[in-house]
């Protein structure tokens, strides 16, 4: 072989390796915060005022705020859609949460986006509140796809001593944790920790699902100094969100000191709506609040932003729902989708950065055996039925259609004037009614009784 010919080869070579070198910098780190039981409009970036929440606004800032995304109307449901890309329908978490004594969790057939992200190369943490089944070892976090867990099982824990209901919910890599601390502070510690740990060896998955500001309402201490106007639940309230807002800044400098900044797609969202609104939280003008199928429940402050990527200080009004990071993040990241069960999400990227519109023709909101909403355009369908919802609830309309283009808040029930249209939504939802499994849960049973630590049960 000629010399020519060999420096040709040589060349070659390094062009490839080069070419797969730059191919693995692009991969992105993915850092998602989700914070639980956030109003709508309790941040600045969102409209809020009332609230100090600038390492989140900053953050918001430098990328695209989501006016129109949309996640469940409560806790587990919606950690499920984010991790599957698939509706909480489809195996039986859509109504409800995993209650500490369930002995289900999310199905062992459902793999995760950590799993996907996994077997792509990432290092993949959780830290925070799980909230889909402990039960069973096969339920937690170190066999859903993460390689390192910090935080606990249950919603609902004592921020200080990180118990619910006396029981400790406290745990590293799925092993009971004795550790002092505001629960809030320690997640954003250890996390930020995480991302310094793996930043510039290899991309990394960083889930972190504060059990922030849900109840109990309790600040850290002294932190209420800063809210002397306000007053009750919404001063601890607003303690709590900052505190959050700390932690996530903490987060964001670990990753800038690490010097990966560049690279790293933040996401951001609330699992639900806040509840209480107008009392502890604050949903704008959006109706309704968690547990419920209006704007106020499940249309949720969030953004994303990754530097260079996604045009800083933009707005995105496309819809757009919480199972879509799946594969949208699949196909970012360069993982294979994992498993054999389609997704309902669809990649949103270039909505995100191309001005693309919302690749889905409908949104389904829920489908429950007693209330189902779907959005398709601009309109929205809720439906309810069952003796259970006009024994509970008086004077509720049980079919509903809102033009959302034109009446956002939903204060304007055309269901009357628009009848083609309901039948045209109903259409929809009859067909994911068809598709739904029935909802896992049940009361608690009388003999169970709290453990001295949560998750250890006898196998």
């Amino acid at each position: 072989m000629d010399r020519v010919r060999i420096i040709g080869i040589v060349l070659a070579l390094q062009t490839m390796a080069v070419a797969a070198a730059s191919a693995e910098r692009a991969r992105p780190n993915v850092v998602y915060f989700l914070v639980d039981d956030l109003g709508a409009q309790d941040c600045g970036f969102s409209g809020g005022k009332e609230i100090k929440t600038p390492h989140i606004d900053k953050l918001a800032a430098e990328g695209c705020t989501l006016t129109a995304f949309y996640a469940q109307p409560l806790c587990s449901p919606t950690r499920a859609a984010l991790l599957t890309g698939r509706y909480p329908m489809r195996y039986g978490l859509q109504v409800g949460v995993v209650r500490p004594w369930a002995t289900y969790g999310l199905p062992v057939e459902e793999k995760t986006l950590a799993d996907d992200l996994l077997a792509a190369g990432y290092a993949t943490g959780l830290f925070g509140k799980w909230h889909l089944g402990f039960s069973s070892p096969d339920y937690r976090p170190l066999r859903r796809g993460f390689v390192k867990q910090y935080g606990h099982y249950n919603g609902a824990i004592d921020y200080f001593t990180h118990e619910r209901d006396g029981g400790l919910d406290w745990h590293e890599d799925e092993q009971p944790l004795h550790e002092a601390g505001y629960s809030t502070a320690l997640i954003g510690k250890h996390a930020a920790q995480f991302a310094r740990d793996h930043a510039g060896r290899k991309p990394f998955f960083l889930y972190v699902p504060f059990n922030a500001v849900h109840d109990p309402y309790q600040p850290p201490r002294g932190g209420g100094r800063d809210y002397s106007d306000l007053q009750g639940n919404r001063r601890k309230y607003a303690a709590m969100l900052t505190a959050t807002d700390q932690a996530i800044g903490e987060v964001v400098d670990s990753v800038e000191s690490a010097g990966v900044r560049s690279n790293t797609l933040f996401i951001f969202s609330s699992d639900n709506g806040g509840p209480s609104p107008g009392r502890i939280t604050d949903n704008g003008n959006y109706r309704g609040g968690k547990r419920e199928l209006y704007e106020g429940g499940v249309r949720v402050a969030a953004f994303a932003t990754w530097d260079g990527q996604i045009p800083a200080g933009t707005t995105n009004n496309e819809p757009m729902h919480i199972v879509d990071w799946r594969p949208t993040l699949q196909k970012l990241c360069g993982a294979d989708p994992g498993g054999d069960l389609p997704m309902d999400g669809l990649d949103v990227w270039p909505t995100l950065v191309q001005s693309a519109p919302s690749p889905h023709d409908a949104i389904l909101l829920n489908s429950a055996p007693r209330e189902a909403a779907v959005r398709a355009g601009d309109w929205k369908l809720i439906v309810r039925s069952g003796v259970g919802v006009r024994a509970t609830r008086r004077n509720v309309e049980t079919v509903q259609l809102f033009d959302l283009r034109n009446d956002p808040y939903e204060k304007s029930n055309l269901a009357t004037e628009r009848p083609e249209k309901v039948q045209e939504l109903q259409e929809i939802l009859a067909v994911y009614a068809d598709q739904a499994v029935p909802p896992k849960g049940g009361p608690r049973p009388d003999s169970f009784t709290v453990p001295t630590v949560w998750g250890e049960f006898e196998e």
